[in-house]
C-alpha cells in the first residue's frame, strides 16, 4: 500500500440524543468517494475517538468501511495510553477490516524514548496491517524522536508511515532523510502540508479535508507532481480556512463547519463545547468565501 495524498481525518457526527448518527457518517463517507480523498481515518483526534465506548468504536469503523465499499483505503484510529489495551484494539480493527493502523502515542503516562518504541513494536507485531505511527506531541506530551522512529521502522517490517504532527520541520527533515526507501510521511498539521511535502512528505491526514476535500486533494496532487507553484497558490487559498478550523480545540471549529454546510450536526461530546458565538460569524465567512456555504 503507498501512503499518498490526502487522507481524512474523519469527524464522528453525532444526533441530537448524542449517540453516533450512523446517516451523517454515511454521507461523509459518500462525499469522499467523490471528491477526490486518498482515503479514510476514522476514530482519531478529530473523530472524538477518546469519548467513544467500545461498541460506539466498533460501529464507527464497522460504517465508514461498509460505505467505503473497498473503494478507498480505511486506517483505523488506535488510541491508548496502556499498550495491552493499544494490542486489543488492533487486533480487534484488524478482525473489523481496516486496511491500516493510525496508532497514536500514548499520552499521558510521558514514557521514555525506549518505552515509546517498546509500545509500537508491541502493537506491531501483533498485527499484520501496516502501521502508521501518530506523532503528536502537543496532545501528548511526548516527541517520538526522528532516532526512535526509525529504530521501529527498522525493526518492525509493517511500520510503515508516520502522521507527524511535532510542527518541526527539521525533525520531518531528519525523518526524511534516515528513513528507507518506501518510509512515507504524512502531514499532521494542515498548515503545513506544502512545506512538509516540500521536503519529502507525501501527504497529509488532514481536518480541512472534512469541509475542502477537494482543494487539499488537488494540493496534495499538484506538491507530489512537483508543481509547487500550484500547490504553494492551493496552500495560500486554504491557508485562512485552515487558521478558522483550528481558533478553538479540534474538532470543534469543523463540526460546525459542517453543521453550517449541512452535513451533519455541530455538537461535540464534552469535555468538548460547541464552538462559542465569537468566532462563528469567522467561521462562516472564510467558508462563504470559498462557496462552501
Amino acid at each position: 500500500m503507498r501512503f499518498v495524498g490526502s487522507y481524512v481525518a474523519l469527524v464522528t457526527p453525532f444526533d441530537r440524543s448524542g449517540g453516533v448518527d450512523a446517516a451523517a457518517l454515511r454521507r461523509l463517507v459518500r462525499s469522499h468517494l467523490r471528491a477526490g480523498t486518498a482515503g479514510l481515518v476514522p476514530c482519531g483526534s478529530t473523530g472524538e475517538a477518546a469519548t467513544l465506548t467500545h461498541e460506539e468504536y466498533r460501529r464507527v469503523l464497522s460504517l465508514t468501511l461498509e460505505e467505503s465499499r473497498g473503494l478507498l483505503p480505511v486506517f483505523a484510529g488506535v488510541g491508548t495510553n496502556a499498550t495491552a489495551k493499544a494490542v486489543e484494539m488492533a487486533r480487534e480493527a484488524e478482525s473489523l477490516g481496516a486496511d491500516a493502523l493510525l496508532v497514536l502515542s500514548p499520552y499521558y503516562n510521558k514514557p521514555t524514548q525506549e518505552g515509546l518504541y517498546q509500545h509500537f513494536r508491541a502493537v506491531a507485531r501483533n498485527t499484520r496491517l501496516p502501521v502508521i505511527v501518530y506523532n503528536i506531541p502537543g496532545r501528548t506530551a511526548v516527541n517520538i524522536l526522528p532516532k526512535t522512529l526509525l529504530r521501529l521502522a527498522a525493526d518492525c517490517p509493517n511500520v510503515v508511515a508516520v502522521k507527524e504532527a511535532s510542527g518541526n520541520i527539521d525533525q520531518v527533515s531528519e525523518i526524511v532523510a534516515g528513513a528507507a526507501k518506501g518510509f512515507a510521511v504524512l502531514s499532521g498539521d494542515d498548515s503545513l502540508t506544502v512545506p512538509m511535502m516540500a521536503v519529502g512528505a507525501s501527504g497529509v491526514i488532514s481536518v480541512v479535508a472534512n469541509v475542502a476535500p477537494r482543494e487539499t486533494a488537488a494540493m496534495c496532487a499538484a506538491a507530489l507532481a512537483g508543481d509547487f507553484k500550484k500547490a504553494r497558490s492551493l496552500h495560500l487559498r486554504l491557508f485562512s480556512l485552515v487558521k478558522a478550523l483550528f481558533v478553538e480545540t479540534n474538532p470543534i471549529p469543523v463540526k460546525a463547519a459542517l453543521e453550517m454546510m449541512g452535513l451533519c450536526g455541530g455538537t461535540p461530546r464534552l469535555p468538548l463545547t460547541a464552538l462559542t458565538a465569537a468566532n462563528r460569524p469567522l467561521l462562516r465567512r472564510e467558508l462563504s468565501a470559498r462557496g462552501l456555504l
